[in-house]
């Protein structure tokens, strides 16, 4: 049940980062159903992959070039979304780092993790 309710808070989050930002266009809230899942995806799988391989220029930046990693996700889910549009790289990112903090917050909220045996 956390799991889905977790994902459903996202999903707002998602439609209401792209009511903020301009340039930035969730048509549905099954399109923001979709953004969520494919990031969560795009997360699991092929984030860490990049993060491995940019481990030198991260180093160079100070951790400033994860950012570009998470607009890159973002991005990419723009791109295989039809109710998902982003104008520009740059709103990826604004768009990625607002969706962190969100997520952040709801999981503060959501309390800690209960683990039943």
């Amino acid at each position: 049940m956390r799991l889905i309710t977790r994902f459903i808070l996202i999903a707002l989050a998602v439609m209401g980062i792209a009511w903020l930002i301009p340039g930035v266009e969730v048509y549905s809230f099954t399109s923001a159903l979709w953004v969520t899942l494919v990031l969560s995806v795009l997360n699991l799988l092929i984030r860490p992959i990049l993060i491995i391989l940019t481990i030198p220029v991260t180093i160079v930046t100070f951790g400033l070039f994860l950012l570009v990693i998470n607009g890159l996700m973002v991005w990419i889910a723009s791109g295989w979304i039809t109710g998902f549009h982003i104008i520009s790289f740059g709103r990826a990112i604004i768009f990625s780092i607002l969706l962190s903090v969100a997520t952040y917050l709801i999981e503060r909220l959501m309390g800690p993790r209960r683990y039943y045996l």
